[in-house]
């Protein structure tokens, strides 16, 4: 062990040797020790909101290559896999949507993978009980080293992206039963455009995973973590996340349907409304015009006599009517 500081953030640690779990929540300075012990230790460190000095005690204790280091201490860097001569560098979001919302959170986090070693970096909010629930829940896989740790952890990050996009592909049902339902409360357009927001943001992150995940399937001979034993394994997790891609982009489509359905409806809804204006504005001419003819200063059949007046009365009721009737008909009133 050198003469490093330990980590100030908080840690967690797990040591496996011989496919069995051994010790954990040890102080991060005896890794070194616990590796040294014996060929077939692997260990699991998980830094929390680290520093650059917390991150720096990595190059001197793993002997991590500066530049992903670099990486892991600045945020919003893309999801991607960097292979260096002695490992991985491995950065992804995990995402959420809370109930109730379509407001998408997203949590981003790095990896150092190593031949006996998985260094995660949280950089936000991430509920990593998971994580260890996985790796408890399948044991009997630990002997398979490190490749057991990566998969647990991607499988856990992978789920929920598709749990996320089956949230939000139920919202866009919900939103498109909403559409046509006249006593619904709910504001089309505005919820429609936080969904296509949200299923934006996850697109950024579910895409690239494909990749991430097509990579670290590629035969590696320093790290070997699709063994044949792991191979079914990470294939599962790939598929995944082709699901959540598809998913979210199936979404998408659905919800500009949607939006487009909604903006048709307005279009039409607007031109009844205009139908019906122009069919009163047909009826209230007639009355117009006949009160209009008889209101010249000349005179006319039935000038100054009771009788002109039950006339033009007559006309105006009868050629009105008449003007109601034929646009009933044809549907404008």
């Amino acid at each position: 062990m050198t003469t490093a500081v330990p980590p100030r953030c908080a840690t967690r640690t797990r040591l496996y040797r011989g496919g069995a779990l051994v010790d954990e929540g040890f102080p991060a300075e005896r890794i070194s020790e616990h590796l040294a012990a014996r060929d077939d230790s692997v260990v699991w460190l998980d830094l929390h909101d680290p520093d650059e000095d917390d991150l720096a005690i990595l190059v001197a204790e793993f002997g991590l290559h500066p530049l992903a280091v670099e990486d892991a201490a600045v945020d919003e860097q893309r999801p991607k896999v960097d292979r260096y001569r002695t490992h991985l560098f491995v950065n992804l979001y995990a995402v959420e949507v809370p109930d109730g919302g379509c407001e998408l959170l997203t949590s981003e986090m790095s990896a150092f993978v190593t031949p006996r070693a998985l260094i995660t970096v949280r950089k936000a909010d991430f509920d990593i009980d998971v994580v260890e629930t996985r790796w408890d829940a399948a044991a009997d896989l630990a002997q398979d080293g490190v490749g057991f740790l990566v998969h647990g952890w991607l499988d856990a990050v992978v789920d929920g992206h598709h749990r996320a996009a089956q949230q939000l592909d139920d919202l866009a049902d919900e939103l498109e039963e909403a559409l046509f339902d006249p006593g619904h409360d709910v504001d089309v357009r505005r919820r429609g455009f936080e969904l296509r927001t949200s299923l934006a943001a996850l697109r950024r992150v579910t895409v690239p995973m494909r990749e991430v995940l097509a990579r670290l399937l590629r035969d590696d001979e320093h790290i070997r973590l699709a063994r044949p034993s792991m191979a079914p394994y990470f294939e599962d997790v790939h598929d995944h996340a082709l699901g959540a891609a598809e998913t979210v982009d199936a979404t998408r489509d659905h919800v500009a349907t949607i939006l487009d359905s909604y903006a048709t409806e307005q279009g039409n809804e607007l031109n009844v409304i205009t139908r019906k204006l122009a069919a009163w504005a047909a009826i209230i001419a007639v009355p117009t015009a006949i009160t209009g003819w008889y209101g010249q200063n000349v005179p006319y059949p039935g000038f100054d006599q009771p009788w002109g007046f039950v006339t033009s009365t007559a006309l105006i009721v009868v050629l009105a009517g008449v003007i109601y009737l034929a646009l009933r008909r044809k549907g404008w009133l």
